[in-house]
């Protein structure tokens, strides 16, 4: 046999070697693919029946004023016999709001709730113009459930800018909750559901009864039935005249003056619509 002979055979050799490994390395290559795409799919089915995160206003059924009220029940801060209650409507998402929370609601607990002399009460007003809204509101009371809910607030207010924006904040959230020390797995299990939903629902539908239609609305309830509105919510001096207006017709005296400095600063004016 010539040379050209034995090499012409074991270059065939070497050929059908490569051939009888193609089909095996496809049928791997192909079974890979198959796995890979019923992990997939199993995992997009995993998702959708365990993330039932509830991000937009739900329906409620047909209940009267009182019934209404009771159920749009707002996170209270404050001594529960104070004369006066302070109601704050409120999204996290408005930019007003977040001025609000940052300049003039501190103002509000050094002089009024630490002193006694008014509750401050949170109502989630959410407004269909931010898409996270009505997340971020229930993002807070489930923060709530584990006493964490003033910190989770402040924290929604501080990092506005950046969730608010965001195509899905759930991660985000969970990430707060982390960082403010609360159960990850059970705040996990709260926000990808539906609690809160009816709450957050019945405090916006309160809010449009009362006449609200932008944030933030503040009201001053006296506890005769009467809730009033106060109109320059970024005027401290405005703001501290409602107060003390009511305060004194209701037998106590007035807040004691702010600090030089505080009582003329404008917080903002307008509501964040």
């Amino acid at each position: 046999m010539s040379k050209r002979t034995r090499e012409s055979k074991k270059g065939k050799g070497k050929e059908g070697h490569s051939e009888k490994r193609s089909p095996g390395t496809m049928t791997w290559v192909l079974g890979g693919v198959a796995l890979v795409a019923v992990l997939v799919v199993g995992w997009n089915l995993f998702t959708s029946v365990t993330d039932q995160t509830v991000r937009s206003p739900v329906e409620l059924p047909a209940m009267t004023p009182q019934e209404m009220a009771e159920l749009a029940q707002p996170v209270v801060a404050g001594d529960e016999a104070a004369p006066l209650t302070i109601m704050d409507f409120s999204d996290y998402s408005c930019p007003s709001c977040r001025q609000f929370s940052s300049s003039v609601k501190p103002l509000l607990d050094q002089g009024y709730v630490q002193e006694g002399l008014a509750q401050f009460a949170y109502y989630d007003f959410p407004l269909p113009g931010f898409p996270n809204s009505f997340l971020a509101a229930r993002a807070a009371r489930c923060a709530g459930d584990q006493d964490g809910y003033w910190p989770f607030h402040d924290e929604l207010f501080r990092n506005q800018p950046q969730w608010s924006i965001m195509a899905d904040p759930v991660p985000t959230f969970e990430g707060y909750a982390e960082r403010l020390g609360l159960d990850r797995g059970e705040y996990r299990s709260c926000l990808r559901s539906d609690r809160h939903a009816e709450v957050v629902t019945a405090n916006r539908d309160l809010g449009r009864q009362l006449g609200v239609q932008g944030t933030p609305t503040i009201f001053v309830n006296t506890g005769e039935g009467r809730a009033l509105r106060v109109e320059d919510w970024g005027n401290m001096t405005e703001v501290r005249r409602v107060l003390d207006e009511a305060l004194v017709r209701l037998g106590y005296g007035a807040a004691d003056p702010p600090a030089e400095g505080e009582g003329d600063s404008p917080a903002g004016e307008g509501a964040g619509r």
